[in-house]
């Protein structure tokens, strides 16, 4: 028992100093929150089957509040009515150009085929990225994420959270981005940027090209975002945009079963980061864990229980501190009083999908 709770105190400390560097990386503020966004910039559209969400998507971008800029879709093997519609507006909308991929070449990921060709065909040095799902908050997404872009900046971290719909699946999919942009967003402003998301991430045009593109994973499925982040984004030339004017709201799954699945495919791909950070992140995991294990049985069966409470409480109230960070800071509110149940349901969903990531030798994407 007193392995247990020698355990138990073990990853408190470590969740505690987890959650403290996040506060502090919220904390931070950003190295060019004045800078005037000036330079022009491309952004890009990758799609497959997605005639409905173009639709919606094209004109909100178009109708951004920026100087200089171009929208590139890229129309990939479309099934639909994607071609014949793209053809009709690039008539109508003189800033809106596409890159057409009818066949890939052998071993080719889609998706990295297709922005790896709209990239070296955008006019501008900095590529803005989102997807045909999402969609900006507000017109001043492009102003606002090009205002991080400096002297020095390579790579510029967004934000996009799902939206809001009613039902638990919603509000378990919108803590799990959540958690994921603490880690992020939070590693990233302490100094240890390690992923971005594709649905609202910039960087330079020449960054990529320097580097070959997605060279030395071009076999994994995904990874055109975090694990292009991963490899190349630093202390120094990594800035993170968290403000309501730079969300770009996705669109959620509606079942459990397309949720597993994403998020499988997300999880394979992590297998690929850097040492460090799967240390790191791996550190955090098993001592979620370990906090849960420990904590419920040394709470049902120790004389120490109500330490162990009383540590559990600590834990959840700076927990939900960053949390609530996060949210205020991003302009995208979260009901902070479900912390605890859904990261005790999320350590239950970690362990099961991250197994089944582990063991996948293959995942699925659009094909």
């Amino acid at each position: 028992m007193s392995v247990l709770f020698v355990l138990f105190c073990v990853a408190i400390a470590i969740q505690l100093v987890f959650f403290l560097v996040f506060i502090y990386g919220l904390s931070r503020k950003s190295k060019n929150e004045n800078v005037s966004p000036s330079k022009p910039v491309s952004v890009i559209v990758c799609a497959h089957d997605e005639e409905q969400n173009l639709r919606e998507l094209i004109p909100l971008v178009l109708a951004q509040d920026y100087h200089e800029f171009e929208l590139i879709i890229v129309n990939d093997r479309s099934n639909d009515g994607t071609y014949d519609f793209l053809r009709e507006a690039t008539a109508s909308y003189p800033k809106l150009r596409v890159v057409q991929v009818d066949h890939l070449p052998p071993h080719a990921n889609g998706k990295k085929y297709g922005l790896t060709l709209a990239i070296k065909s955008a006019r501008h040095d900095v590529v803005l990225l989102t997807d045909a799902d999402c969609r900006p908050a507000t017109k001043g997404w492009i102003r606002t994420m090009m205002s991080s872009v400096d002297s020095d900046a390579q790579l510029v971290l967004g934000y996009s959270p799902y939206k809001r719909l009613p039902g638990f699946l919603n509000l378990f999919i919108r803590f799990e981005t959540l958690l994921t942009a603490l880690q992020y967003v939070g590693l990233a402003r302490a100094g240890m940027p390690y992923m971005g998301v594709g649905r609202n991430l910039a960087y330079s045009k020449a960054l990529f090209l320097e580097n070959k593109g997605f060279n030395g994973y071009l076999h994994v499925t995904g990874g055109d975002d975090d694990l292009f982040v991963n490899q190349h984004a630093t202390s120094k030339n990594t800035r993170v945009c968290l403000a309501e004017d730079a969300l770009v709201l996705s669109e959620p799954k509606r079942t459990w079963r397309e949720f597993f699945k994403q998020k499988i495919r997300h999880l394979h791909v992590g297998r690929f980061y850097k040492f460090r950070h799967v240390v790191v992140l791996g550190l955090y995991n098993f001592s979620q864990l370990m906090f849960w294990v420990t904590g419920i049985f040394l709470a049902l069966n120790s004389q120490w229980v109500v330490w162990v409470l009383a540590a559990m409480v600590v834990r959840f109230v700076v927990f939900m501190l960053a949390v609530q960070r996060l949210s205020v800071q991003a302009g995208h509110k979260f009901e902070v009083w479900t912390v605890p149940l859904l990261d005790f349901l999320f350590t239950i969903y970690y362990l099961s999908t991250g197994t089944v990531a582990l063991v996948s030798k293959k995942v699925q994407w659009k094909s």
